[in-house]
């Protein structure tokens, strides 16, 4: 830990998942000996997702624990050194920059990949975590294959949740939209898309109160209609999160323009931030795809713009 502390870094990767892992193989590989801050979580969101079968290169599929695994072995044989700590702060006016961690200790890098991703929102509700991938999901797009020709749910009112509800059609034959008022927060032109959907109905008035399951996973759940003071039971094997997502920037205390969604900006669709020599990839700076293998792609082009900014 010491001469992690002295010395000045080439590049420091700021979270791992697919984006992070790429950009540290790639940095590895380019010989820029790159330090990753992992998190106390290695591997981002996929962590929680049980089956990818779409990630290139897997025909029978692989689950996210085992691909993120599988990324972090490649990154470390390449020279990758992983640091299991969080970053408090960021001091980007500085050159080098400085990130003070989590233990107090401070670390100097002359660039910075972030890849610290978006967390899902949640409800809060008893066992929803432990849930995921067993019936809960917040990816519609990962996840609704498995779900061809059954009945799911969605809860939220605005865009992601009528985008989650409008995929999900395409495999099961019917979609409840559970919604807490009786308005959609949605483009007008996303309500009339998924409003004249027939496999899609809408639970007005109502939240969820808990998840009900069994040892094989979700069976049901319990909910409440605020207008009629009523709780009722529904019976399904897949609920959906769509009440949006918290992109991980909160450590960089406004030094880089972010987007008006909270999304780190960046230059051109390009890897670039608003200042040099930093650099942002994954989730973090993507609100629109917010897959695995965009991430990935997005990791490596932070990695190889990295690169040539230090050989400028």
């Amino acid at each position: 830990m010491t001469s992690l502390k002295s010395e000045i870094h080439e590049t420091i990767i700021i979270g791992s998942g697919p984006a992070g892992y790429t950009a540290a193989i790639y940095a590895s590989r380019a010989s820029l000996n790159p330090v990753m801050i992992t998190g106390h979580e290695p591997g981002g969101q996929l962590t929680t997702t049980t089956d990818v079968e779409n990630f290139p290169g897997f025909p029978e599929g692989v689950t996210g624990p085992q691909l993120m695994e599988d990324m972090k072995k490649q990154a470390v044989r390449f020279g990758t050194t992983l640091m299991s700590t969080h970053v408090k702060n960021v001091n980007l006016k500085t050159s080098p920059f400085e990130l003070e961690l989590e233990n107090g200790e401070k670390i100097k890098s002359k660039t910075i990949i972030i890849s610290t991703g978006a967390s899902a929102k949640y409800l809060g509700l008893a066992n929803e975590k432990e849930l995921i991938g067993k019936g809960v999901s917040a990816c519609a797009t990962c996840d609704g294959f498995f779900y061809r020709d059954k009945k799911v749910y969605v809860v939220g009112g605005g865009d992601t949740a009528l985008e989650e509800a409008m995929f999900l059609t395409k495999f099961a034959n019917y979609v409840g939209v559970i919604h807490r008022r009786d308005t959609l927060r949605a483009s007008k032109a996303m309500q009339t898309k998924a409003i004249d959907n027939p496999k899609i109905e809408f639970i007005w008035n109502t939240e969820v109160r808990e998840l009900l399951f069994d040892q094989t996973g979700l069976t049901g759940l319990k909910l409440f209609n605020n207008q009629k003071n009523e709780e009722f039971d529904v019976v399904t094997n897949g609920f959906f999160y769509g009440i949006g997502h918290t992109p991980n920037t909160s450590f960089l205390n406004n030094q880089l323009e972010l987007k008006k969604t909270g999304y780190i900006q960046t230059i051109d669709g390009g890897p670039k931030t608003s200042i040099p020599g930093v650099f942002a990839c994954g989730d973090v700076q993507d609100d629109y795809y917010r897959q695995a293998i965009t991430a990935a792609g997005s990791g490596c082009q932070a990695a190889i713009a990295c690169e040539r900014y230090l050989e400028e």
